[in-house]
């Protein structure tokens, strides 16, 4: 019956509550801008490595190197993109 009951799905899905009511307290507690940010943005990426791993099952096929390359690979365009648009938008270069 061990072998039956998904114990890593349930433990991801509860440390995905935690992490979610984490970033639920930065609105409700009184903290720098800063502070907020970080933990804000922490517990985002995290939770979407949470969900990367357990809930998607990247890791469990034989193809896991091809697919955390193009995880990677996504990373990168997104921080491209968007630090090439502060870049340009807000800090003038």
């Amino acid at each position: 019956m061990k072998e039956l009951f998904p114990i890593k799905q349930v433990m991801g899905f509860v440390f995905s509550l935690i992490l979610t009511a984490v970033a639920l307290l930065v609105y409700f507690v009184d903290m720098s801008f800063t502070a907020g940010m970080t933990i804000l943005l922490v517990t985002a990426f995290v939770q979407a490595g949470l969900q990367l791993v357990v809930f998607m099952h990247a890791g469990e096929t034989e193809d896991k190197a091809a697919i955390y390359s193009n995880v990677y690979f996504g990373i990168l365009v997104a921080l491209v993109t968007i630090f090439g648009t502060l870049l340009i938008f807000v800090w003038d270069m």
